[in-house]
This record gives C-alpha cells, structure tokens and sequence, in this order.
C-alpha cells in the first residue's frame, strides 16, 4: 500500500478548523459562566424592576397623627387625671370633638334644669340615664303631691372644667363641672314663695354624661348628678 497516496492532506485542515472551533466556544462559554456567577439569582416569582409590574403594591401603614399637646388646655390640668382620660376617650371614639361636646354639654345643662322645674318628663327621658330619669321623676311627683311650682332660668354658664374623664368596657364617661348661676323660686299651693329669691345664686354642679360606644344613639346621656 502507497503511504502518500492513503494520507490526504484536508485531514489536517479540518482538524485545525475542529481545534479553533473548540477553542472558540470555550472562551465564550467561560466569560458567560463567570458574569452568570456574579450575578445573583433572579427569583422568578418577583416583579420586574423600573415600573412594569401592574400588580396592586402593599399599602405603607398610614404616618401616626401627632396629637396636639393642648388639645384640652382650659378643660383638664396637663398631666392629671382627666387629660388622660380625655386621651382615652378620645382614642376610643375618633369623633370625639371638644368643641362639640361642651357645645352639646351647655345645652344639655339648660334643657335638663329648664324640663325639671316644669316637670316635662318626655325631655328629661331623652337625656336621662333611667336611674337618674327615676330620681328626677320621683322629686317632680312629690312637687305635685304639694301642689308647689318651680321656676329656674339658667341665668349664666360661667365656667365648665372636666373633673374628671374614662373609657371603660365600651362605655365613655366624662365629669364636669359646671360653675353657673341660677334663679330658682319655689312656691307653695298659694303661690306663695317658699324657696329661693330675686337675686341670682352661684352653684356649683358636678354632673357626668356617658355613651356606650356601640350605642347608635350619638347623645350623651346624664348618668350622675352632684351639687356643691
């Protein structure tokens, strides 16, 4: 057999274009590997980043609201007592207003001292807690077992303080303390006078108001009563 004629030389050519090509695909092969290496993972499950994922984003718990620190300056003493139950009371009823509280506190005052001198029973029902509505009616019927007439006008609401303010399993009471003055008479059958003058006379009243906080009703109701 002829060595020269069996060998052919492309033999060599295509081994040399095999070996590049080899070489080649390492060199790529290797650089991917080491910028995938450096990578970290992606996690298939999360959004891609720049803004393309419609998804609802979780909500940031809203910034707490700063209370006003003299939110009840000229009803309660900083650090007593009662601002903290202010505080409380406050926090358990989020349309809790001051304002519209006294506002509504005032009113009551009057009304309640106006319904009691005339004996109007339906009024005192609406803004009395049934035990004091009880003591309330029972004072009125002895009046008119006597046969006596009480007159009272609300001559001025001087001053109105919280004595004293809580939340308590559910229900939310506040004191306060009415400074007013008043003119009151009290005549007999006769009409004759029996207690009380033409003059004013100062009296100080500490009376609490409540409302249960799962009541559909959003009146206070007065729950106590005491004079001083």
């Amino acid at each position: 057999m002829n060595l020269e004629q069996a060998f052919d030389p492309s033999i060599l050519v295509f081994a040399a274009l095999a070996v590049f090509v080899l070489w080649k695909l390492h060199s790529v092969l290797g650089i991917r590997s080491e910028r995938d290496a450096a990578a970290p993972p992606r996690n298939r499950f999360s959004p891609p980043q720049g803004g393309f994922f419609r998804g609802r984003q979780p909500a940031s718990p809203p910034a707490p609201i700063p209370q006003d620190a003299e939110r009840w300056t000229g009803l309660a003493e900083p650090g007593s007592k009662a601002w903290a139950g202010l505080d409380a009371v406050a926090a358990s009823d989020p349309s809790f207003s001051r304002e519209r509280f006294i506002e509504g506190a005032r009113k009551a005052y009057e009304m309640i001292v106006s319904a009691f001198a005339k004996g109007d029973r339906d009024t005192l029902r609406r803004l009395l807690s049934p035990e004091v509505y009880d003591n309330f009616a029972r004072e009125i019927a002895s009046r008119e077992a006597k046969g006596e007439s009480v007159e009272t006008a609300v001559v001025s609401i001087d001053d109105v303080r919280v004595e004293d303010a809580r939340s308590e399993q559910g229900v939310n009471n506040v004191t306060l303390r009415f400074a007013v003055k008043l003119m009151t008479t009290r005549r007999d059958r006769e009409g004759q006078l029996v207690e009380g003058g033409e003059h004013p006379v100062s009296v100080v009243d500490l009376w609490t108001f409540a409302r249960a906080l799962a009541s559909r009703d959003p009146n206070w109701k007065l729950v106590s009563t005491e004079s001083h």
